[in-house]
């Protein structure tokens, strides 16, 4: 059974860092894509950043670019997203997803889920 498993939401005041982990187990973590997504309640799911299997290739929103990175360690079966200079609009429930061989800004291409973790920032 695949589990994707979400740590390090929080509150923090803007301008501040937050460090996210996604932690995959029942998979073959190096064959899958992955990505982070947000959501805010009344709102679409949207596109925050990704990887490809290997970590050398990734892409943001444009929304993100420059304040945020994603990396991946295969050795630990784990992605990560390092959110630093917070703001206000960064509010949302952060989900990590999987996707086989591939990869994209699409989110019904995604294979596999997080539950999601809490980030809220302060004004």
């Amino acid at each position: 059974q695949v589990q994707l498993a979400e740590s390090g939401g929080g509150l923090v005041q803007a301008g501040g860092s937050l460090r996210l982990s996604c932690a995959g187990s029942g998979l073959t973590f190096r064959w899958y894509a992955m990505a982070w997504f947000r959501q805010t309640p009344g709102k679409e799911r949207e596109f925050v950043a990704a990887t490809s299997r290997s970590g050398s290739t990734t892409s943001y929103a444009d929304s993100v670019k420059g304040r945020f990175t994603i990396s991946r360690d295969n050795a630990k079966n784990t992605v990560y997203l390092q959110m630093n200079s917070l703001k206000f609009e960064d509010t949302a429930v952060y989900s990590c997803a999987a996707k086989y061989y591939g990869g994209g800004d699409l989110p019904e291409r995604y294979d596999y889920w997080g539950q999601g973790t809490q980030v809220t920032v302060s004004s």
